[in-house]
This record gives C-alpha cells, sequence and structure tokens, in this order.
C-alpha cells in the first residue's frame, strides 16, 4: 500500500510517525508527482476554496496555496499539524483539529474538497466513510468537486488461504499489507531501518472499492465526474492498481 497513512488518530499518528512522515513516503514524495496532483486539483478549484481532509504535514495543501488557491484543512493528529505549520507558508492554511468525517470547517463554502494518498481507508469503517462523503457534501458549493486518490485492493495477488501482501522491499525499508477479505479490512505493517535497529509500524485501514465510493457520493447527493487511473488521466481500466476519482455536487 506504501503511501497510505496510520490509522488517522495519535495513537498511530502520533510524533515518532509524524517526525519522518514526509520522508517515509515513497511514490508520494516524489516532486514531478506532487507536481501534477497540485495541478490537477488548482484546476478543479477553479479559483474556488480548497478543503484538504486529512491535510497532515502540507505535502500537498502548502504547494496547492502556493499556487494561489486558499486552502483549509482537517486533521486529527497535531504532531502532524504542527510539521505543516513549521514549514514556510505554513501560516497560509487554516487547519482544524478533528476527525475529517464529522468536523464542520467555518469559512466555506468550498469549491473543492480532496483526500489523497489512499486517506479515505484511515475511516476503518463503511460507516465513518459514508459519513465522510455527506460530511463533503455539506461543505461544498453547488457544482463543486469531491477528489479521492486511492488505490485498489491487491487481492489478486493473494492465493487462497494466504493473507499477506509484500509492497515494498528495500535496503531500509520493509512494508508488507496483511488481508481480511470478510470485513475489507487491512493492516500495513513497516519495518524501518533506523540507526540500525529495525522500528515496526502497524496502521489499520479498510479498503473500499470504486463502486463503493459511487454510491457513497450518490447517498451524500453528488455523482461521478471523472475517473483516471493517476493523476496524469490516465484511463482506469481492469489492471488500473490505483484511481483518481472526482464527484460533483450538482448545481
Amino acid at each position: 500500500m506504501s503511501d497510505a497513512r496510520p490509522a488517522h488518530d495519535d495513537g498511530h499518528f502520533g510524533e515518532a510517525v509524524a517526525a519522518r512522515y514526509d520522508e517515509s513516503l515513497i511514490e508520494g514524495s516524489d516532486p514531478a508527482v506532487i507536481a501534477t496532483t497540485v495541478d490537477v486539483l488548482a484546476e478543479l478549484a477553479d479559483g474556488g476554496l480548497a478543503l484538504e481532509l486529512g491535510i497532515g504535514t502540507g505535502r500537498i495543501g502548502l504547494p496547492l496555496a502556493e499556487r494561489g488557491v486558499e486552502v483549509h484543512g482537517i486533521d486529527l493528529s497535531e504532531p502532524m499539524v504542527a510539521r505543516l505549520r513549521a514549514k514556510p507558508g505554513g501560516e497560509r492554511v487554516r487547519v482544524t483539529i478533528g476527525n475529517f468525517a464529522t468536523t464542520r470547517v467555518e469559512g466555506g463554502p468550498f469549491s473543492l474538497a480532496y483526500l489523497v494518498c489512499n486517506t479515505i481507508m484511515n475511516l476503518t469503517t463503511q460507516a465513518d466513510q459514508v459519513a465522510c462523503f455527506r460530511n463533503v457534501a455539506a461543505h461544498l458549493e453547488p457544482g463543486g468537486r469531491f477528489v479521492i486518490d486511492v488505490m485498489l485492493p491487491e487481492l489478486r495477488r493473494l492465493p487462497p488461504g494466504e493473507r499477506f501482501v509484500v509492497f515494498d522491499f528495500g535496503q531500509a525499508h520493509w512494508g508488507v499489507d496483511e488481508y481480511d477479505v470478510v470485513r475489507q479490512g487491512l493492516v500495513s505493517h513497516h519495518f524501518t531501518l533506523v540507526d540500525g535497529s529495525i522500528e515496526r509500524s502497524s496502521g489499520p485501514f479498510r479498503y473500499v472499492w470504486p463502486a463503493e465510493l459511487d454510491l457513497m457520493a450518490q447517498m451524500a447527493g453528488m455523482r461521478l465526474r471523472d475517473r483516471w487511473a493517476g493523476w496524469n488521466g490516465e484511463p482506469f481500466t481492469s489492471e488500473s492498481r490505483k484511481h483518481v476519482s472526482v464527484w460533483e455536487k450538482p448545481a
């Protein structure tokens, strides 16, 4: 799963994880990937306000603000937000501490809301994911867009009876996803070499299918506008390993 964040609370996402979060990302720390992501989000914001759910250290929110978009954020982890605020331009982004499934933000309505880097899976129940869509719909202006960037579960890599998929095996990091296909559960295990010792961290997630997300959007009064296999607008196919989906609140 690589870039997915640990569960969205300080118990799994406290000071120790926040201190090296930016460096721990694999694909998500690539400047070219960040620039492309920000390009798409700036276009979708279309001059309006943007709301990032799970804004974290500001990896996407800060460069988006540098593009002239007024960015607001929600995050439950104070250590992560402290790092955002310490970065250049961090004072330009308004962040509300809270659970992004239910927390309301002042200053809207917003023309864009977005969740990147598999963060929708930090909500580990279907009910919380449904609540997130409803919360977003309440923040969006008519015609506003909601964007989610999320992996597709790699169940086809699981032989019968197996639960584990290795997603990263490098010199200093090993990543293993543990699936519970009955509950749509996933625990992402990370083993990292730090100063000659192996540190382990694990976080629970709930993987979610594109059609399930579409139904959540429909329940919140939104409709699918676009779905791509990546931020470059690649066609979404049966071989895609992730998707970037855009839903729209009717005008």
